[in-house]
């Protein structure tokens, strides 16, 4: 992975870890670079989901690939906020 592809997974990381919290009802007890490190990780595994089912390169906007990654990051961020519960 190249450079601009790591700033670009960083910038997109951060708007999926966002959405992927307000996905999550209630108040979440996570910090914010919690969030964005799950919305990193999010992004990279829901890019390399959608790349495995076909649909991560189509024309336009990959709405598919965004759906995945929104999701993943909404898991992320209620499992986080789960286990800092249980704490």
């Amino acid at each position: 992975m190249e450079i601009d592809g790591i700033i670009s997974a960083i910038v997109i990381g951060i708007v999926i870890g966002i959405l992927g919290r307000l996905v999550v009802p209630g108040r979440q007890r996570i910090g914010i670079l919690w969030t964005i490190l799950v919305g990193i990780v999010a992004a990279l595994i829901g890019s390399a989901v959608a790349a495995g089912f076909g649909v991560a390169d189509t024309d336009g906007v990959d709405w598919v690939e965004w759906l995945i990654q929104i999701g993943l990051a909404a898991v992320g961020v209620a499992a986080l906020d789960r286990s800092k519960a249980g704490r």
